[in-house]
């Protein structure tokens, strides 16, 4: 511990931080929201060597699986999410037929440090406030977002936010689909669903709301592809509560309709 120098630890942090976030000013996909289907998109893109960021407002990432139900920190998957957290390495226990449980902590631990070992950067505390929208190759298209510190917002500071270009924009924010609803606010444009806006999702009904979930995920307008409960609100299906398979599952799903554009 001798010559330990404070200057030296200080600008370790600032610039390594820098020179990441410099890199990732352009990347090929950027996903908001580092909730189970954020971190699962980007853990099966950066597999799949494509350059991946998720920026998430929070300063802890995953969403809602930390607290299970009502913080009793387990949560239910059946056989289509016990094969995503199999693969991640999660412990599954076996409740009854179809039914496991994880502990949430395991869970959500695992699927960040896997996803960031796969090779994608998060950024946390970071909070989106627009998305850039240009007409590229005679196409209106979703090509990047506009971010500020979280805490910027927080104190209603007026200063002015930076811009991160990239091919695609995963929305994972969750119920109020922050992306999808700043592009058509905005934007004034609708989007490739039944209503073509953010609608909200519908009460409870656990086994539909998980299908649908997989079934939403898709490219609502391009350059714009929505995932997990982002998927709901802009499909107006119904929530599922504390059961993540259908969660997990967007991921991969948003995933593979990225990879087959970026072909």
């Amino acid at each position: 511990m001798n010559n330990l120098d404070e200057r030296i630890i200080s600008k370790a942090i600032v610039e390594r931080y820098m020179n990441k976030l410099l890199d990732y000013l352009q990347c090929d996909v950027a996903i908001v929201g580092g909730g189970p289907a954020g971190l699962v998109c980007g853990y099966y893109l950066a597999k799949n060597d494509v350059k991946v960021a998720i920026f998430d407002k929070r300063l802890t990432i995953g969403g809602g699986m930390w607290g299970g139900a009502m913080f009793f920190n387990e949560i239910v998957v059946q056989d289509i999410g016990k094969a995503i957290l199999d693969e991640f390495g999660v412990n599954c226990v076996k409740y009854q037929d179809g039914y496991y449980t994880a502990d949430a902590i395991e869970a959500t631990t695992t699927l960040i440090s896997k996803t960031v070992k796969a090779g994608a950067k998060i950024f946390n505390a970071i909070e989106v406030e627009d998305v850039v929208f240009k007409k590229i190759d005679g196409e209106y298209r979703v090509n990047g977002l506009v971010v500020g510190w979280t805490t910027m917002y927080m104190a209603h500071l007026l200063v002015d936010p930076l811009v991160i270009t990239s091919k695609y924009v995963v929305d994972a924010t969750g119920h109020d689909a922050d992306v999808a609803s700043v592009l058509t606010k905005k934007g004034g444009v609708k989007l490739n669903t039944e209503f073509g806006e953010v609608v909200g999702e519908k009460p409870m009904w656990a086994e539909v709301g998980e299908q649908s979930t997989i079934e939403q995920t898709k490219e609502v307008y391009p350059g714009l592809v929505v995932a997990g409960m982002a998927a709901v609100a802009v499909s107006r299906s119904h929530r599922m509560g504390p059961v993540f398979g259908g969660m997990l599952n967007s991921g991969k799903r948003a995933a593979e309709i990225i990879l087959k554009g970026l072909k």
